[in-house]
């Protein structure tokens, strides 16, 4: 049986975390054991007060760590030690538990990627761009180990582009990362190390969660509004904790498509400034502008030029070319090159220089004029079907550019309940407890539309919308069926 925990209103670290150790400690101290049944999440949540979301994402990051397995019908069962030892290493105990992972689930329209179509990748001037490349004078030494800090010619290129831009200036240098998730590992290990505190948006890209977290970092989340980070949280939170680093995706951020507005960005640049914060700009959604003109970059802002700006191919071109660059401080990007070549020696300069050629060429410009107008047709179908699908009651961004749009439902709607009815219906999401940092919000999804046509986008939002709509009819129904308590 499972002893009643102890929960805390701790904001460093959220509840379903907490339920999460009492119940991983309960199994490795043999309170609960092998086979034995975990309550229903529902009754878990109604016995100890919290809302079903929450422990639903305790018993997901069980699920992920090896000490509990679902079964669709029967409940969630301790499976700690039942698997034979053939090595003799208890492996569970040595490895430290993940994160809980975003549903996958396959459906015939897929809102679960925040990513670009392939259907729109420009195959024929890929193939150009690498066969001029390989066949160059040059391709022997790119085929060859090079620097840590990447392929000369294409840092040159992304400098001097930066400094025409006003992000890159004298005393700055580059690096050029597998993807920003890279550059994040890396800023990690050069900057946390020792339980320093990092400020993220809440809710956030899961992925940057999990690498400061494995730092023993204390994530503090602050909340974002529909003008993307709460300038006002930020400043109490940094006068507060005086936190490391404050990351933040000014424009079109992954949850919520949210752009901070360019007064909020000096806000936040004055703040970090007095708190002696590092501030960094996680900009690469910046390029999918669809309406209107894009913000500058914050560090286009910081004359100090101490914010540390992280960008990426992947979300206008090829994602799995994985090529991301920072910019910042030489001092910081040297000793980042210097992480980075104990981790992988350099990053694939291929497809470095096959990037370069495509931007050179002048085919990287045709194609971000077709991404972006992809973009807009599929930005206003999300928008329009969510105005005309969606239940009264709900609530959601409306960006100018991006991948992804944030919908809150009325309550008592659990997005994360409802997931499993709309792959059946052949439409996913992701539940938004998948991006929180301290705060669940049981009716939120994210809605990635990038990846799929206008006509897909229109008919996934409306079966979500009379899926939406059934369900809350159905509770309200019950509520008023229900005798209400008598009065003594």
């Amino acid at each position: 049986m499972l002893p009643r925990p102890q929960l805390a209103d701790d904001q460093t670290k959220p509840i379903y975390r907490q339920l999460f150790d009492h119940i991983k400690g309960c199994i490795e101290t043999g309170a609960l054991t092998p086979g034995e049944r975990l309550p229903a999440t529902r009754e878990l949540a109604g016995q100890l007060g919290l809302n079903r979301a929450t422990v639903s994402s305790a018993y997901d990051l069980l699920e992920t760590a090896g000490l509990i397995a679902g079964h669709v019908g029967r409940g969630s069962f301790v499976t700690a030690g039942l698997a034979p030892a053939l090595s003799g290493i208890d492996w569970a105990a040595l490895l430290p538990s993940g994160t809980a992972r975003a549903p996958t689930a396959d459906a015939a329209i897929s809102f679960s990627n925040s990513r670009p179509s392939e259907m729109l990748f420009p195959v024929e001037a890929f193939r150009a761009s690498c066969a001029e490349v390989i066949q160059s004078p040059e391709a022997l030494s790119i085929l060859q180990l090079g620097s840590p800090a990447g392929y000369a010619p294409l840092r040159r290129y992304l400098l001097e582009r930066g400094r025409e831009e006003g992000t890159v200036r004298d005393g700055d240098d580059i690096l050029i990362t597998s993807g920003c998730q890279q550059g994040f590992d890396l800023l990690q290990r050069v900057l946390v190390g020792h339980g320093e505190s990092v400020l993220l948006e809440d809710p956030v890209y899961p992925g940057l969660v999990s690498v400061f977290g494995r730092a023993n970092a204390r994530v503090i989340g602050v909340p974002v509004g529909m003008n993307g980070i709460d300038a006002t949280a930020a400043e109490r939170a940094l006068q507060r904790d005086g936190a490391r680093l404050l990351v933040v995706t000014p424009s079109f951020q992954n949850p919520t498509g949210t752009t901070i507005p360019a007064d909020e960005r000096r806000r936040l640049l004055d703040a970090t400034r007095r708190a002696g914060t590092i501030l960094v700009e996680n900009d690469i959604y910046a390029d999918l502008a669809y309406i209107g003109t894009r913000e500058p970059a914050i560090r286009q802002l910081d004359a100090s030029g101490d914010t540390v700006l992280l960008r990426s191919f992947s979300k206008l071109a090829f994602p799995g070319l994985r090529v991301g660059w920072v910019i910042g401080p030489a001092r910081l990007i040297a000793r980042m090159a210097e992480a980075k070549q104990l981790s992988d020696l350099h990053t694939d300069h291929l497809a470095q220089a096959v990037l370069l050629r495509f931007a050179e060429s002048g085919r990287f410009d045709a194609h971000r004029r077709l991404m972006l107008e992809a973009g807009r047709e599929r930005l206003h179908a999300a928008l329009d079907a969510c105005e005309k699908h969606l239940p009264a009651g709900s609530r959601f961004t409306r960006p100018r550019g991006g991948m992804n749009l944030w919908i809150t439902l009325p309550e008592p709607l659990d997005a994360a309940e409802l997931l499993p009815r709309a792959v059946r219906e052949g439409v996913s999401y992701v539940p938004g407890r998948y991006f929180a940092v301290s705060r669940v919000e049981p009716g939120a999804l994210r809605l990635s539309f990038a990846q799929l046509p206008p006509e897909q986008i229109r008919a996934g939002v409306a079966t979500l919308g009379r899926l939406f709509r059934s369900e809350l009819e159905r509770v309200r129904e019950r509520a008023n069926l229900d005798p209400a308590p008598a009065m003594v």
